[in-house]
């Protein structure tokens, strides 16, 4: 557990010199991110200009995404089921009947989340007298709290197991080696679920494709939705996530950062570089970020006008999304599109050779 500091023992620390300001991260920022995250951020700066999304949903990035989810996704009276509960609804006959070679089931979501886009199919799994287990996975401690306590509420009587896990760095298999050593792989096929818009937020999506072909065994599958059409495509215009989630996403980091709110401005746009709608923090002034903390002493010197990207979202077009499916060594055993044709759930389970 990432030890916790109280956050006003150390204010950010944002000065100038000779025009350059010089920022400093708040003590909040490191009590929530480990070493080696600090380090990846350290190197994402440098190498990209970009603070992964991933780790925007640690700290009060959790809280900022439960609310999120909760306020413009989760279905109410007076607004329909989020696109991927959908395709999971309309899919459950498809994927249930795929992984009718096994008994049971274990539902491993990766990017859990709140596990609300998993309740309904759950609850009909578990009717079927198949839900074997529910195995949540995310990298924030947050959100796997929130988690935990929304399956238990739901599901009492469903063995729950969470693990911490960044899916771009950590090796899957291992830890679900160690959650199910004595799994019995011909009588409990896994799920994995990778729901949302997640895979499109990777910076490296192919290393995730792998990583789950790697963890699969012969009954498994790999369900993922994500955005499809064309990115450079899009409108200008900021819808869900772009807009309501980016904002205090946006005000967030830039105050973990030690950045003034007056020397930035929240920018989205297209980049071509990347074929993904980013959002990004545009500096007004030239800044220097310097990283201190136990055996870091390093510094990131930005110029004016540059901009750190915060927020990306890849859109698939389906001949790209099959090329990297098979890649990886799965091979796409279903598929549907919602009724606008801009969402896709796409089931995978292992390539045969």
């Amino acid at each position: 557990m990432t030890k916790k500091i109280d956050s006003n023992s150390q204010l950010p620390l944002s000065t100038s010199t000779a025009g350059c300001r010089i920022a400093q991260p708040s003590s909040e920022f490191y009590s929530i991110f480990s070493q080696e995250e600090i380090l990846g951020i350290i190197d994402a700066l440098e190498l990209r200009r970009e603070i992964p999304l991933k780790y925007s949903y640690k700290g009060r990035g959790g809280k900022i995404w439960d609310n999120f989810y909760l306020k413009y996704i989760t279905p109410r009276w007076y607004r329909a089921s989020s696109t991927e509960i959908d395709l999971l609804k309309e899919n459950f006959e498809c994927i249930n009947d795929y992984a009718q070679n096994c008994q049971k089931v274990n539902i491993v979501d990766v990017g859990a989340g709140n596990s609300y886009p998993v309740k309904e199919f759950v609850t009909r799994l578990n009717k079927l007298g198949r839900m074997n287990k529910y195995i949540a996975l995310d990298i924030s401690e947050e959100l796997l709290r929130v988690s935990r306590e929304n399956f238990k509420k739901w599901f009492p009587k469903i063995d729950f197991s969470s693990y911490q896990i960044d899916i771009e760095n950590n090796f899957l298999a291992k830890i679900l080696l160690e959650d199910q050593a004595n799994l019995e792989p011909e009588h409990t096929a896994q799920i994995f679920f990778h729901l949302g818009v997640t895979m499109g937020n990777h910076q490296n999506r192919a290393g995730v494709f792998r990583n789950f072909r790697d963890s699969m065994n012969k009954n498994d599958l790999l369900i993922f939705t994500n955005e499809i059409g064309s990115s450079s495509q899009w409108d200008g215009r900021a819808r869900g996530g772009l807009k309501y989630h980016v904002e205090p996403v946006y005000s967030w980091i830039k105050n973990e950062l030690g950045i003034r709110a007056e020397d930035c401005e929240l920018v989205r746009k297209y980049d071509d570089k990347i074929d993904s709608i980013v959002a990004t923090i545009k500096l007004h002034h030239p800044y220097t970020l310097n990283f201190s903390f136990g055996k870091i002493d390093k510094s990131v010197e930005m110029a004016e006008g540059e901009e750190i990207t915060i927020w990306r979202q890849h859109k698939y077009e389906l001949p790209e999304l099959q090329q990297d499916i098979e890649r990886s060594g799965l091979q796409i055993v279903h598929y549907s599109t919602d009724k606008y044709l801009s969402n896709v759930m796409v089931i995978c389970e292992v390539a045969s050779h």
